[in-house]
């Protein structure tokens, strides 16, 4: 007994060193956190989203939700063969081309207007601080930050693990004019070298003027964090509007929220949602992918670009169900959608129907 109480112990011991690696940030303070501390919805040191939002359904526990991710059978929840990539040049596109490339997951690239955003980027192969779980699929070609141009505007939708990494942004530093996200993640990107005068942190509802675009912070319904604290920086998605109006949806179960996005934004030309990682115990906070689609009605998108999917092991659904689902969905409810491959160039300017490029892949 005294052996097992003092490995606990030691456990402990190194868990809680470990955590003072800068990878795991820093929390807000000062003229940061009394800003955060004025928000109607943050109480008691941690934010909380506007429609009730329990993290796990009813029914469930935390027990439960650790007993099936550790020990359930897992449902073809890896690729055995590898993900299809297209590799393209990104530092010779035409600066006058509207486009799209997605990177895997929820990280992808937007050239708008003569500008270049980056959404989310992460280019780890995994997607917690421990590097021995959910590592990203072995794929035919893996985009790194060397791949990519100079960036004008940054967003970060909020601060976990598989939406913002650490090693990713220490190599993006130098190429990284702007950095737009919500309350509170400033703290972590100042304490990696980010200077201040960098960063943007908004609270829903607020509004920048960045290189020529109107840009609104808006809600979701999700959380936030990067230790055993939940909470302490904002979750966020975001309105981008240039000469194309982008909904940047970042995560979020489904909720009245973007009907009411929809009114107050609307119309969009694309609305990039989640669509994966998601579980009936989690139900609230990551969305199904017929809810998807309902999501892209509510925001008067005309068209759909799912993502959070192709590259993490997350949840246990098949790799390939979100991109079967949501365009099953979609095509009965006569909505377009836009699913290329990985590293494949969208044009923003014409529609045109991708291939199922998952379709026969194990």
């Amino acid at each position: 007994m005294q052996v097992i109480l003092a490995l606990i112990v030691l456990l402990v011991l190194v868990t809680l060193l470990y955590m003072q690696h800068d990878r795991f940030g820093k929390n807000a303070s000062g003229s940061r956190l009394a800003l955060m501390q004025s928000k109607p919805n943050y109480k008691e040191g941690a934010f909380d989203n506007l429609e009730h939002t329990p993290a796990l359904a009813e029914g469930t526990s935390y027990s439960k939700m650790l007993k099936e991710f550790f020990f359930a059978k897992k449902v073809r929840n890896i690729p055995k063969d590898l993900i299809p990539v297209e590799k393209n040049d990104l530092h010779h596109l035409p600066i006058d081309s509207n486009l799209y490339v997605w990177f895997g997951h929820s990280s992808y690239y937007i050239q708008l207007d003569g500008k270049k955003i980056l959404v989310d980027p992460v280019f780890s192969k995994y997607a917690t601080p421990v590097r021995v779980s959910v590592r990203a699929f072995d794929s035919e070609y893996n985009y790194q930050v060397e791949d990519l141009p100079e960036i004008d505007i940054l967003f970060i939708t909020h601060d976990h693990w598989d939406h913002l990494d650490y090693n990713t942004f220490m190599k993006l530093k130098d190429k990284v004019k702007h950095i737009v996200t919500g309350l509170g993640v400033g703290a972590h990107l100042e304490k990696w070298g980010y200077p201040a005068a960098q960063i943007t942190e908004l609270y829903w509802g607020d509004q920048a003027q960045i290189d020529g675009f109107e840009i609104h912070s808006t809600t979701a319904r999700h959380f936030s964090g990067r230790t055993f604290k939940r909470n302490t920086t904002l979750w966020s998605s975001f309105v981008l509007k240039g000469s194309k109006q982008i909904f940047i949806g970042g995560d979020s179960g489904y909720g009245k929220h973007f009907k009411e996005i929809g009114n107050t934004y609307g119309p969009f030309d694309f609305a990039i949602l989640e669509n994966g990682q998601y579980n009936a115990m989690w139900k609230y906070i990551h969305m199904m992918p017929e809810e998807v689609v309902t999501a892209a009605q509510d925001l008067q998108a005309r068209y759909l670009i799912p993502v959070h999917s192709a590259k993490f092991p997350l949840a246990n659904h098949a790799w390939d169900e979100p991109l079967k689902r949501v365009t099953e969905a979609a095509t009965a409810q006569h909505i377009a959608i836009i699913t290329p491959k990985i590293g494949q160039i969208v044009s923003l300017e014409e529609y045109k129907l991708y291939p199922r490029w998952w379709e026969g892949l194990e």
